[in-house]
């Protein structure tokens, strides 16, 4: 595989338009397949500022400051309960049918509780009654190398669980369903509809752009707030801190940090992150113009980068993938820092199938971060690539074709794009969302100039 660094103009792949929106009828339909799926009288869905996605997924709605919990149970109940601040705002819900019930004890310190302070009292009005059988999920779940009693272990509050115990007795049915929702292959999240596709797509895309702009503008004497304070930020929705941070040789980086007032100077190692909902994209590489040095793991690197986007398949396991990055990596004394390749979501990080051994399956409908981190590397250097992509069958591309001629229109134009500018071939399975598809400059200074194979 020979691989060099080249000129390549980086094309607008064609108009944005309007925020694909998710249909009632969508959440309508989640919300039953996963009832019937977690096989139980009630499915009982926790969230909370930071872990929403799941209840974001089924209902259109997630907590802005406090938990919430989501009942989905018989003859179609449908119920939020959440506190103070949140029940006006579960108006924005899309999935219909949906009463909403406030716990102040959901609520912030401090707030008013004289009114619904007893969850207890909520979950009763709600229908839930001695002897019902309840799944509950939480915002991950233990698999069964972690614990003894990995099925009755709860990612959620244990205020909620004894709530919960006492409602429906503690003789009576309640059970991790988790992975009804988050397992790396079958969980209702791991495969998700044209509509989810389609928002996740275009947030791809307002990420993407975002994010080069910091990469292409970046300059020496910048401070670090004034380098990301380039991404025109526009109130998109994020799913993780946005991170900036620059070391000169010899320091090591802490990719994960905010940006600070240190000033960039020529040589610097930097690296940045911007997530929204749906989408994340990275670049970490050296702020000169060229670095010999620099340039040899850089083509290494973008060998395995090459070799994900070439294995990676409808069809093909994750233990597969696993391996056939890690040792593209090893050849060149690399690693990845963690699993090449993960289900992207609402959260940055939803599972992975990527993982040694894995013989889950990438299937069709999966939206995929590749995200494929080399260490160890020298202290003072940094080298990242990271971006959004989806798998699909000719069912799912015709349907995004007939839905979204527009989304469908960009994700060709990337193809061709890889493969006549950077010369990698995709199975006809993968769909690029990024706007910035594998474009992958090692020096800012000169951000055109990207590593391609000829």
């Amino acid at each position: 595989m020979s691989i060099s660094l080249a000129p390549v103009a980086l094309p607008n792949f064609g108009p944005l338009g309007a925020q694909p929106k998710i249909p009632s009828t969508t959440y309508a339909a989640r919300a039953d397949a996963a009832l019937q799926a977690a096989g139980t009288d009630w499915l009982v869905v926790y969230a909370d500022r930071e872990h929403f996605g799941n209840i974001m997924h089924l209902s259109g709605f997630e907590p802005r400051f406090e938990e919430a919990l989501l009942l989905l149970g018989p003859g179609g109940r449908r119920i939020i309960i959440t506190g103070n601040e949140s029940e006006s705002y579960a108006a924005i819900a899309g999935l219909p049918g949906l009463d909403v019930l406030r716990a102040q004890t959901f609520s912030l310190l401090g707030q008013d509780r004289s009114q619904n302070p007893r969850l207890s009292d909520r979950l009763r009005e709600a229908g839930i009654k001695s002897g019902d059988s309840i799944g509950l999920v939480g915002w991950k779940y233990l698999a069964a190398e972690e614990d003894e009693e990995y099925g009755q272990s709860f990612f959620v509050p244990h205020f909620i669980v004894n709530a919960l115990r006492r409602a429906i007795g503690h003789s009576a049915r309640l059970v991790d369903a988790t992975p009804v929702l988050m397992h790396p292959e079958t969980g209702h999240r791991a495969i998700i509809d044209v509509d989810q596709l389609a928002a996740f797509e275009w947030a791809a895309v307002r990420c993407s752009d975002a994010l080069f702009r910091v990469v292409a503008g970046a300059r020496e004497g910048d401070t670090e707030f004034e380098a990301l304070g380039r991404l025109g930020y526009e109130g998109d929705p994020v799913n993780v801190h946005t991170m900036f941070a620059s070391v000169s040789a010899g320091e090591s980086i802490i990719g994960l940090r905010s940006p600070t007032t240190r000033r960039l100077k020529k040589g610097d190692g930097v690296t940045t992150a911007l997530g929204y909902w749906g989408a994340l994209s990275s670049r970490a590489g050296l702020l000169t113009d060229h670095d010999e040095g620099f340039l040899k793991p850089s083509k290494a690197y973008f060998e395995a980068l090459i070799t994900w986007y070439e294995t990676a398949d409808i069809g093909v396991t994750g233990g597969d993938l696993f391996s056939a990055v890690t040792e593209k990596l090893k050849s060149a004394g690399l690693n990845s820092a963690l699993n090449p390749g993960h289900l992207g979501s609402h959260e940055e990080w939803l599972h992975s199938p990527v993982r040694p051994g894995s013989t889950e399956r990438l299937r069709s409908g999966m939206p995929f971060q590749v995200d494929v981190i080399p260490v160890p590397m020298p202290a003072g250097w940094a080298l990242n690539c990271e971006d959004m992509v989806a798998f699909a069958d000719v069912g799912l591309r015709e349907e995004i074709r007939q839905r979204y001629p527009d989304m469908h229109a960009r994700i060709a134009a990337r193809r061709a794009f890889m493969e006549d500018q950077l010369g990698v071939t995709l199975s006809d399975n993968i769909l690029p969302f990024s706007s910035t598809p594998l474009y992958l400059p090692p020096f800012w200074l000169r951000s055109g100039n990207v590593l391609v194979r000829k």
